[in-house]
């Protein structure tokens, strides 16, 4: 990742107020995007994470991880990027913390903090 490779302070304070985050990854020829899968997203420590409900289970994650690339919509607008999974214990605590200061009233919070879901944390980097 170069220094080109980050979101602005604009995009960023946008993405952490809204909750329209539709993930598609590529299919495995590389080119065609996946159909958009609505998912929860958090800002945290100036970057993008996201997580899949479902677990190591979840299609659309087996896709960003196989892949590692993909398009997203997000606050309005599609964005071209690469999909990192997150291997940092302390950061994806601080992503527990932004999923429960963002979705705090939801019931699908409890399981989105739980050891399924938080194996399959990704930080989603523009291309």
């Amino acid at each position: 990742m170069t220094s080109e490779n980050k979101w602005t302070l604009e995009q960023l304070q946008s993405f952490a107020k809204v909750d329209d985050f539709r993930v598609s990854p590529f299919y495995s020829d590389g080119k065609t995007y996946g159909t958009p899968t609505w998912i929860w997203s958090v800002v945290v420590d100036d970057k993008l994470f996201i997580r899949a409900w479902n677990g190591q289970n979840s299609r659309w994650y087996r896709s960003a991880i196989q892949q590692q690339g993909g398009r997203i919509f997000l606050a309005g607008s599609n964005h071209e990027v690469i999909f990192e999974k997150l291997h940092n214990d302390k950061i994806n605590d601080l992503v527990d913390q932004g999923y429960h200061d963002k979705y705090q009233n939801s019931p699908y919070l409890p399981p989105m903090i739980q050891a399924g879901p938080r194996s399959t944390t990704i930080e989603v980097i523009p291309k």
